[in-house]
């Protein structure tokens, strides 16, 4: 796999140099964090002229960097509903196959905290180099479950302990007004299909985000970051919904 773009390289050099295989430069691009960084971790970079790097990442605008990389690595779900307290809200991402959503979902989790995600191995979305670029180096600090079931890890997520919540587009309880207990998973399905009927009879509860303005819909990544920044206030606040 491959990360373009100066964050994305930074970000893998700071938080885990040792995925990184290749490192390269073009020639004259101004990028000192970068080398700074790789100095630091102890990697060598490679020197590209324009042509050369070009031929390397055509029709992308990586800033005259990029890194060759291990390929992603998932969590295990098991492990993660394990952690200790306080453990992590838990995203269940249902059919989401954007993989730029899934990249905007990653950065914005990352830059808040606390969250981590599940996808199911089949109609849906991987971390892929996409997803790597919209993310900004938010794949760093996310953890990401892959797998084969949806509704039976959510029962596996409710054994550990965790409420079950599902982000519906009406008929839920608005998101402001609404009460969780502790350890949280959110279910948050595609603008078009939303939370399949299988996984919907699993939810403990259901919000809804008050859309006042026109008849449309938030898309996933949108919704996830009202969501988890709701989520992060209250945690900052201690639970309190003001």
């Amino acid at each position: 796999m491959r990360l373009y773009g100066k964050r994305p390289v930074l970000e893998r050099l700071q938080a885990a140099p040792k995925t990184i295989r290749t490192l390269i430069i073009q020639q004259g691009v101004d990028a000192p964090e970068v080398v700074r960084a790789a100095k630091t971790a102890g990697h060598r970079f490679i020197s590209k002229t324009k042509a050369e790097f070009a031929r390397l990442a055509p029709d992308l605008h990586a800033q005259g960097v990029l890194a060759e990389v291990e390929e992603f690595q998932y969590a295990a779900l098991e492990d993660l509903v394990r952690k200790p307290e306080p453990r992590p809200t838990l995203l269940f991402l249902d059919r989401v196959t954007d993989p730029q959503n899934l990249g905007a979902i990653l950065r914005t989790t990352a830059c808040l905290a606390g969250f981590a995600l599940v996808l199911p191995r089949h109609e849906s979305v991987e971390v892929n180099e996409t997803a790597l670029r919209v993310a900004c180096g938010g794949e760093n600090y996310v953890a990401v479950a892959r797998v084969t079931n949806l509704a039976q890890a959510s029962e596996l997520a409710k054994k550990a302990g965790y409420w079950i919540a599902g982000a519906v587009s009406s008929g839920g309880t608005p998101l402001h007004e609404a009460d969780w207990p502790e350890p949280l998973a959110v279910v948050l399905g595609s603008e078009g299909s939303g939370i399949r009927p299988g996984l919907e009879k699993h939810l403990d509860l259901k919000l809804t985000l008050p859309m006042p303005g026109a008849d449309l819909s938030f898309n996933v990544a949108t919704a996830t970051a009202l969501i988890a920044y709701e989520i992060t206030r209250r945690r900052l606040l201690g639970g309190e919904t003001k």
